[in-house]
């Protein structure tokens, strides 16, 4: 089980860095925190893997107010997702031509959704930018979906101002990989381990109610110690 995990989170993240790079090729428009990351990468000089790992990394100092606590998943994704970024653009083209364009931005959704699946489903714990958002959330009251909003709001606006790309594949994103994802998970979702004290004896209907009963698709702790 936990070689599954392990590989599923390692190329996972590796297929969402070179998804940061098909949609850099394609040209059409970047996710939110992507288009805060080309304009940082475009006013600093700094390759784009670059600034990724290190927003991830200023992004954890803001999880010490909120009280949330990086798992092992956590800092692979600070890491690997800017590595593999940069490796990506090093071998993917620019596509000058519409068709190509479109084409290499549909792959890039697909892929992106693939490896989220595949990083949540390994249950090591969430990213920098999605732990900022559910910390944000617990703390504060507000729904995940205000969090989320305020946040991406926020970035986008700053990266936009500093020169990164907006456009036709930043709706699409915003349109496409919840649902993708959603999608995709449970064939991703590793079962999360019970501990031998609760298993069922032999013709027991259930397990016992507890926080085992709810548990994170990210895989950080329970849904019950969130509360």
């Amino acid at each position: 089980m936990l070689t599954r995990r392990l590989l599923q989170l390692f190329v996972g993240l590796a297929m969402y860095g070179i998804s940061l790079a098909m949609f850099i090729r394609a040209g059409l428009g970047l996710d939110p925190w992507d288009v805060f990351h080309q304009g940082v990468a475009g006013r600093t000089g700094l390759s784009i893997g670059v600034v990724v790992i290190i927003v991830s990394f200023l992004v954890l100092l803001l999880w010490i107010p909120l009280r949330q606590w990086p798992g092992f998943g956590t800092l692979c994704n600070a890491v690997l997702v800017g590595v593999f970024a940069d490796v990506g653009l090093a071998l993917i083209p620019t596509f000058s031509h519409l068709g190509g364009q479109i084409g290499l931005l549909a792959g890039a959704v697909l892929l992106n959704g693939i490896a989220s699946a595949c990083y949540i489903g390994a249950r090591f714990g969430p990213g920098a930018r999605d732990g900022l958002m559910t910390g944000l959330a617990r703390r504060t009251g507000w729904s995940v979906r205000v969090s989320r909003t305020l946040i991406e709001v926020v970035v986008l606006a700053v990266g936009w101002l500093l020169g990164g790309s907006v456009g036709v594949g930043t709706v699409v994103y915003a349109l496409a990989i919840g649902p993708l994802v959603q999608l995709l998970l449970p064939w991703f979702m590793v079962p999360a381990a019970i501990p031998p004290a609760l298993v069922p004896e032999p013709g027991a209907s259930e397990l016992p109610a507890g926080p085992l009963a709810a548990v994170d698709p990210a895989g950080a702790e329970p849904l019950a110690r969130k509360a």
